[in-house]
């Protein structure tokens, strides 16, 4: 789902183009929800409730396809991998599109190739011919529509709102990414197990009619591209300020780190609920339901706070809590200790993504915002490929318990790492 173009460099749009008072209309907007105030935003976030639970449908019905089909491990990190690899390889050149063209319209362009991407996996499994390399090749294929989708939303985001609301709004997009989370495994898991993974996929389809719809009922400025220059300039001067801006650099380290501890819990989810508790679909969808309740909780909350100091601390407490809750996961003696591990997990890992996201956005000018914004979805998607393999093969070869063990280990060390340069430096 994606937002909308502001004109060169504003911080918001305009209040008779985009938005409600700043006081009130909408009424009065409760504190948690102040971003709902801005037009552009509640469209955006409209669109965003449909379709992500239509994407989330397909995740787990492709995982649940994948071991179905293979029962492997190995392949199951493949699948993962060819869904994300693009996110890293194109990410670049998705975030100079952000910043050099109307980032509306390369929205509407991504938002309907995922529709038919959708589509023709539906297709192919509902007729009864899908095969994995069929899997494999169209995951890459949404990566690499992912790798143009991601920075643009990302970028957009202050944009629709304004600088004030920034972490309001941040925080309120990611637990409408978490709500979804929470129904649309369980609705997977149960539809999965009554007619197949493929109406699981023809529903997400359907559900991008929204985020177009969406899309085009925002009222937007028009589009003044800057004044041209090098494609290959442009790109490098993104990566030259990104790497020089120490405190956005750190930032996107931790980010990292965090991203590859967490691969192995989520590429390894069907085999903790069928291989080791034995509760097949249903199990899945419960467990990643789970998590999206701890997520949706700890957004809500950050969605309360004004300021963003002190989000570096969250950044910390958020990482040191999901290693320990990692381990807690891969050694549970049970199906319902998992499950009530879950909710910490989700509850810390989307704290700790939105503190981030929230922190980077605001220490860069918008000029740099789609080229920082796409080495954001790098680190916390486009590492993710490898994180995957890296855990199915682990897995094969140690099992999932101390691969799992082994992401946890690793979150509290990032965690404490950071923690550590916080102390030579605070964040400004």
């Amino acid at each position: 789902m994606a937002a909308p173009q502001t004109p060169t460099g504003g911080d918001a749009l305009p209040l008779d183009l985009a938005e409600a008072p700043a006081g009130g209309q909408l009424g009065a907007v409760p504190h948690t929800f102040r971003a709902l105030r801005h037009r552009n935003f509640r469209l955006f976030i409209s669109g965003q409730i449909i379709s992500l639970v239509g994407t989330w449908m397909q995740n787990v019905a492709q995982s649940w396809l994948v071991y179905r089909l293979t029962h492997s491990a190995l392949l199951l990190g493949t699948a993962w991998f060819c869904g994300q690899i693009a996110v890293f390889a194109l990410g670049p050149l998705g975030g100079l599109a952000a910043d050099r063209y109307s980032r509306h319209k390369v929205v509407i362009v991504t938002q309907t190739l995922s529709m038919l991407q959708a589509f023709v996996l539906a297709a192919l499994t509902l007729s009864g011919r899908v095969q994995v390399w069929h899997i494999l090749s169209l995951a890459g294929l949404l990566g690499a529509i992912n790798a143009f989708d991601m920075p643009g939303r990302q970028a957009l985001v202050i944009q629709m709102t304004s600088k004030d609301d920034l972490i309001n709004a941040i925080s309120l997009n990611s637990a409408v990414f978490n709500a979804a989370r929470v129904i649309g495994p369980g609705i997977a898991g149960v539809l999965v197990a009554a007619v197949g993974e493929g109406t699981c996929f023809a529903i997400n389809g359907v559900s991008f009619l929204a985020v177009i719809g969406c899309l085009v009922a925002m009222r937007l400025p028009v589009f003044e591209p800057k004044a041209p220059v090098s494609p290959w300039a442009h790109l490098t001067d993104g990566f030259r300020y990104a790497w020089h801006h120490k405190d956005v650099r750190r930032v996107l380290a931790m980010m990292a780190a965090a991203t590859l501890s967490g691969m192995p819990a989520l590429v390894l989810m069907p085999f903790f609920a069928d291989d080791i508790f034995h509760r097949g679909s249903r199990g899945l969808g419960f467990l990643m339901g789970a998590m999206g309740t701890g997520a949706v909780v700890g957004t809500l909350v950050l969605a309360g706070r004004t300021k963003v100091s002190g989000l570096a601390r969250v950044m910390v407490y958020s990482g040191l809590l999901t290693g320990t809750a990692y381990l807690a996961f891969a050694f549970s003696p049970s199906f319902y200790f998992s499950l009530a591990v879950m909710p910490l997990i989700g509850y810390s890992v989307m704290r700790q993504m939105a503190s981030a996201n929230t922190t980077i956005q605001t220490l860069i000018p918008d000029e740099y915002r789609g080229r920082t914004m796409a080495l954001y979805a790098m680190t916390v998607v486009g590492l993710g490929p490898f994180g995957s393999l890296a855990a199915g093969a682990l897995a094969g070869r140690a099992g999932a318990r101390t691969t799992v063990g082994l992401g946890g280990v690793l979150a509290l060390v990032s965690a404490a790492t950071f923690a550590w340069s916080l102390r030579r430096k605070p964040i400004a």
